[in-house]
């Protein structure tokens, strides 16, 4: 009989990875670093714990929204009191918040409990190219794929 791996809080290894969304749909640069900060990507995946890695996004004002998602997509807040709900366009949106946006898109990719809260915490997403964090050493996720796949069959 045979057991399923589940990996324990301290074997578990946390990296930094980049992803640059500059000329990239906001949905692909939303699901490539929520899979990042889920842990997805590892053999050692665990559903129930927080076994994804650190991210980094950068150009969150260079990223697309494909077809009129500009003009038709809306984002929605409210205050709490009654008649309190404001929406605004994403044309508005992504002129004046981009960071909120690529926040808000892989916000809801992640598991809506105190867990997807915890990956939230290792996201970091910048509307330019210049971070703080260069003392983490952190990687280019492209690069990093494009080594895992090298070596792999079929090459």
């Amino acid at each position: 009989m045979r057991t399923t791996y589940m990996a324990k809080p301290e074997e578990i290894k946390r990296s930094w990875y980049i992803i640059d969304a500059a000329g990239r749909p906001l949905g692909r640069v939303a699901t490539e670093a929520a899979r990042l900060l889920r842990g997805k990507h590892k053999p050692e995946f665990t559903p129930h714990l927080d076994s994804g890695d650190h991210v980094i996004v950068l150009n969150a004002g260079k990223v697309v929204l494909t077809g009129r998602k500009l003009e038709q997509k809306y984002y929605y807040r409210h205050s709490g009191y009654p008649g309190g709900l404001t929406k605004m366009d994403y044309a508005t949106l992504m002129d004046r918040r981009p960071e909120k946006a690529v926040y808000m898109a892989i916000r809801g990719m992640l598991p809506h409990n105190r867990l997807g809260r915890a990956m939230l915490k290792k996201l970091r997403v910048y509307r330019d190219n210049q971070h703080s964090q260069q003392a983490q050493k952190p990687q280019t996720w492209r690069e990093v794929q494009d080594d895992r796949t090298e070596g792999g069959p079929g090459s």
